[in-house]
């Protein structure tokens, strides 16, 4: 069989393609973690680290990235029993001495009807005095004047009944039906009462967050969890502001995926596993299932000790393995993660052999019309 000049160069030309980096879509995980490999593993600009089950256990110590979100701890005292300022008492007190200075002549009771409680949360009772109440519950504040009161009636009886003075009221901005400012008609009037008031919560809204400000502090959380978990649904108190926004968290995902594109937390939580599946899969005929790569930076002051040993860290997730796949179901993203999937070698070998196929194929047609 003789090749004529066309023909050598058109099989040189394939050949030549296939020495050549061919274009992807993604990297190969051997050249991301190349550098880590070219230096000193204590020079080196990021960590690696393999998720498996004895990584998870590490990983328990590590401090979370993203803002720092925290939520009232439930209580059984409830905020609205507590009295406050502008509030008003009613006393008996009930003494049976002989000469009380408490009571009339002939009386066993004296009636103090109508005691406000003054700004600085204080009321004055005859012969007693000056007592702060505010803040207490009705029990708290009756056990205060039983033992002031036994200072000048040792055998006195106190009973003690509060009237609600101003109004309270909690604000509910934005997220709901009818936003505004609500009356708090008792105290066990709690946020999901509050967020029912309003109209319930918008449909649009994208994994809901309630954040509540109380007294100039921030708490937030999910909707899901105030809904999951009974002790955070926490009642609410005079001047509360509730405010219910969509989740902003978001993650990246690149590579060998069915997208390049920013995808937002559709939960409070989001394993390895479900932003895998939020993304659409790998891609069957790219995608490397030993390397997927997870990105993450963490602040320089939460660098060193249990922690993190690098600032940049990368996460390797093989779904080869059993305990890889459980393990990325247990592997929690972190808001403004980068998950890559990188490409497969498997991939380029193969593009490489059919050009090569092709090549030879064309010299097969060549000779058959020679």
């Amino acid at each position: 069989m003789r090749l004529g000049p066309r023909i050598l160069w058109s099989v040189t030309l394939v050949l030549g393609l296939a020495a050549c980096s061919l274009p992807r879509g993604a990297a190969l995980q051997s050249e991301i973690l190349s550098d880590r490999k070219a230096e000193a593993e204590s020079a080196a600009e990021f960590a690696v680290h393999k998720v498996d089950k004895a990584f998870l256990d590490r990983l328990e110590s590590w401090p979370s990235t993203g803002p720092h979100r925290r939520w009232l701890a439930h209580s059984h005292s409830r905020a609205t029993d507590l009295i406050a300022p502008g509030d008003t008492v009613n006393v008996q007190i009930w003494d049976s001495s002989e000469n009380s200075i408490l009571t009339s002549e002939g009386e066993r009771v004296a009636d103090i009807r109508g005691v406000k409680v003054s700004p600085q949360g204080m009321v004055f009772l005859p012969y007693i005095g000056r007592i702060r109440i505010a803040g207490m519950t009705e029990e708290a504040a009756r056990n205060r004047i039983q033992r002031e009161t036994e200072k000048a009636a040792p055998l006195a009886q106190v009973i003690l009944t509060v009237e609600t003075g101003v109004k309270r009221s909690a604000d509910l901005v934005g997220g709901v039906s009818a936003p505004g400012s609500y009356d708090i008609p008792d105290s066990h009037f709690t946020l999901l009462n509050l967020i029912s008031a309003g109209g319930g919560v918008s449909e649009s809204l994208r994994n809901p967050q309630v954040s509540l400000i109380r007294r100039g502090t921030r708490y937030t959380t999910s909707l899901d969890t105030v809904y999951q978990k009974p002790d955070a649904d926490v009642v609410i108190a005079g001047g509360d502001k509730v405010i219910i926004e969509q989740d902003d968290r978001y993650f990246r995902a690149l590579g060998a995926t069915g997208g390049d594109a920013l995808h937002y937390f559709p939960s409070e939580n989001l394993t390895a596993l479900d932003a895998l599946a939020l993304i659409g899969g790998l891609e069957a005929s790219r995608a490397d299932p030993k390397g997927i790569l997870i990105f993450r930076e963490y602040d320089a002051d939460k660098v060193g000790g249990s922690g993190p040993e690098q600032a940049r860290t990368v996460f390797v997730i093989d779904l080869t393995s059993a305990d890889g796949t459980f393990s990325a179901g247990k592997f929690d993203i972190a808001p403004k993660d980068t998950v890559l999937v990188t490409e497969s070698p498997v991939t380029n070998a193969r593009t490489i052999f059919g050009l090569i196929g092709s090549a030879f194929g064309l010299v097969s047609t060549v000779n058959n019309n020679t």
